[in-house]
């Protein structure tokens, strides 16, 4: 299924499995599972895995929004917990913008993903954008190949990315990519993966998503 959308369709791959027909990604239930950003970040915790300070459910209301900024202080970020490719995030730095684009994040996520669901994130002003390509195979070995940096970009889509990254030592490297090994292995992920990081400018790094398909930058 390559990159596109079936790659992360979870009843594409169910059926496929009816069909007696090997799909060449991970379960569907890992398909589920990581689709779901909210409880993507749920899983990270639970593996030790650093992540945002942000909401642990979704956020259903502006007033929820509001209480949750005002506890973590602006800016903020409001994501679609089914979102992907750019789609369904907007930055709040203030109340008045938070009551506006959380409202527009909704409708993004409903009408892109057939899911309005959101949640809200501490924003980070200037990033790194780090992510570990991990494979896995049927007898549970996983590997991590190593990381990219993939922090320059356009409304929050890469525009070039490049590794090794120019931010990581040798000992962040093998850190970070042990921590991803042994997060996916917990689970017997199988196939290929991709876990995606934010670094702070103190160097500390945060979980934010895992794409369960090669990636559109896969070469």
């Amino acid at each position: 299924p390559g990159y596109g959308f079936l790659a992360e369709n979870p009843a594409f791959a169910r059926r496929c499995a009816e069909e007696g027909l090997a799909f060449i990604g991970p379960s569907p239930e890992h398909l589920e599972l990581f689709g779901d950003k909210l409880r993507a970040r749920e899983l990270a915790r639970s593996r030790g895995v650093p992540t945002l300070p942000g909401t642990d459910d979704s956020v259903d209301t502006v007033e929820e929004a509001l209480a949750f900024a005002r506890s973590t202080s602006f800016p903020v970020i409001v994501k679609a917990a089914a979102g992907g490719g750019g789609r369904g995030i907007r930055v709040a730095r203030d109340p008045v913008e938070l009551e506006t684009v959380f409202r527009v994040a909704q409708r993004e996520a409903e009408a892109s993903f057939g899911d309005g669901t959101v949640y809200l994130e501490r924003f980070l002003q200037r990033p790194r954008h780090i992510e570990v390509q991990v494979l896995g195979d049927a007898a549970g070995q996983i590997k991590h190949l190593w990381e990219r940096d993939c922090s320059i970009q356009r409304r929050h889509q890469k525009l070039l990315e490049e590794c090794p990254s120019p931010l990581m030592t040798a000992e962040l490297r093998e850190s970070l990519g042990s921590l991803v090994t042994r997060a996916v292995s917990s689970i017997n992920y199988v196939n290929a993966g991709t876990a995606e990081f934010l670094f702070d400018e103190e160097g500390n790094y945060y979980f934010i998503e895992m794409n369960t398909r090669i990636q559109v930058e896969h070469p």
